[in-house]
Formats: C-alpha cells, structure tokens, sequence
C-alpha cells in the first residue's frame, strides 16, 4: 500500500489547519479510496495522478477527492493540500501546475514563504439564487435556531453542488448553533444541497469566522471548506468586499483560515482562493485483510 501525506491545509499563523490525505493515484477501486479518509484520520482524501502531454514546462495532474461517502467533483482545502505537496517536491520557490478535475481544467499556484507555504488556485465560476423559505427554514431549524427569525441574505451557491450560505448575527451566535445532524441532512438530502455554510457578519476588514455541515458527504463539520468560502467571496463581490478572510475549525480543535479575493470583469467575477498549507507527517496504509 502506497505512503499517504497528510498535509494540515488552511493553516491560521502556523498552527491547525484541516488534515487532508494526498497520495499518488493507483488502480485502486472506489471502495478502497473511500477508506483512505478513516484510516488516516481524515475528513477528505486527494487522489493524484500526472496527466502525460502537457509538456515538462506545465505540469499537469488529474486530482480525485474521497470522503468515507464517496466521490466528491471539487474540494476546495483539498486542491491546497495537493498544491502543496506538489510544491513541496519541486525544488523552487514559486509553483505552478495545471489541475484537472472531474468537471474542469485550471491553474493552481504556490510559493514557499518564510514560515511555510502558501498555495492558491481558481475554484472557476459560481452561480448565486435566492435560498427558498421551505429549505431555509428547515435548515435553519436543524441547526436550532427555532426561536430566531429566519436571517436575511441567505442564499444557494454552487461552484460544483449547491450549499446553502446562512448569514448570522455574530461569531458568538455561529459558535453557538447545535445542529441535529440527522434532521440537517435529511433536509439537505431533501433539498438536493450538499450542506449549510453559517458565518458572521465580516468587519469592516472582511474578517469573519465560518462552520460548515455537511453530514450529507460524510462530514458533520468540516475543520475548513474553502469551496464555501469562494461561494460567500462572490456573494459579498455584489456588495463592493474584494477580500475576505474566514476563520474555520475552532469549534472542533483546528483553527484554520481560508482567504479569498474576488475582482469583477466583464466576463464575471474572478474569484483566487488560498490558504496556508504545510506537511504534518507521512503514514502507510494499513493492508486490507
């Protein structure tokens, strides 16, 4: 069985971040690569294979992601997990491949800094919809927010599947949500969503802190999904915020921070998500019995 990196991505100063498994891809089954996550102690899995043609001078790697669910077409902390140990094995300081995915092709960058690494890429276009008072009350409800008005802003985005962004009042109130994760997914599941993305209210900085569920993959609260924080970067592009930063995973132990900057152009809005990302340690595979 093949070594498994597990790269902590999205790190907040140096420290926390979501551990992620990356590994060379191989003529596993499906089966096998939904195992990777709980054998390595991880919520996502990140499947890398070299794609031949594209010439010594772009790099260009097919990435798979895994959770214990299945397969997922895009994931966000996943693409800076595997941008970073693809930078950790090129011996120079700026990075640049071209990722393929199962709905896209597109670039992604890192650069080794003082006290780490940094990757980022382009999650590519998102579409935003008004969020339905069925499915925003029924999420609304599973998180226990029962006795509150349902929020304003909140919407559906989609980069690959659609989630639903929940705006709430304060971090105090973010960290206070007590999801009843089978009524959660079962609403989900309902609504075709792949789960519910609650922040705060960014500052005047474009600080904000973020809990993202998603039981219906397998994860009932991701340490940091930057797929979501994308999706809030484009939404707030309406409102003139070009640069947001999302703190994720305190509640569960890792602190992590995914940035985003969002520029508008006649073709859209642009959106270069990143984070911080460093290698956490190397282990093998159990075999299978």
């Amino acid at each position: 069985m093949p070594d498994v990196t597990i790269i902590d991505a999205c790190r907040r100063q140096g420290r926390g971040g979501s551990p992620t498994a990356v590994l060379d891809d191989a003529p596993f089954t499906d089966a096998e690569r939904r195992r990777v996550p709980a054998a390595t102690g991880t919520s996502h899995a990140v499947f890398i294979a070299a794609v031949e043609g594209e010439g010594p001078a772009r790099p260009s790697y097919r990435l798979r992601f895994f959770t214990g669910e299945g397969e997922l077409p895009a994931c966000g902390h996943g693409t800076v997990a595997a941008l970073a140990l693809l930078a950790r094995r090129y011996s120079g300081a700026d990075y640049r491949a071209v990722l393929h995915t199962a709905d896209r092709v597109f670039e992604g960058w890192a650069r080794r800094e003082r006290d780490g690494l940094t990757a980022a890429f382009d999650p590519g276009p998102i579409s935003l919809r008004d969020a339905g008072e069925p499915e925003l009350r029924a999420i609304a409800t599973a998180l226990g927010m029962t006795g509150e008005a349902l929020p304003d802003g909140a919407c559906v985005a989609s980069p690959s599947r659609p989630r639903l962004l929940l705006p709430v009042r304060t971090r105090t109130a973010l960290a206070g949500l007590r999801p009843d994760f089978a009524a959660l997914r079962e609403a989900c599941d309902r609504y075709g969503l792949l789960g519910c993305y609650a922040y705060s209210i960014p500052n005047a900085d474009g600080r904000a802190a973020a809990r993202m569920f998603a039981p219906s993959i397998g994860v009932p609260e991701d340490v940091a999904n930057a797929n979501s924080t994308a999706c809030l970067a484009a939404y707030l592009a309406d409102q003139g915020v070009t640069d947001i930063a999302v703190d994720m995973g305190d509640h569960l132990g890792h602190p992590s921070t995914i940035t985003a900057g969002a520029q508008r152009s006649t073709s859209g809005t642009l959106i270069r998500l990143g984070g911080a990302a460093e290698i956490a340690r190397v282990v093998r595979l159990p075999q299978q019995s």
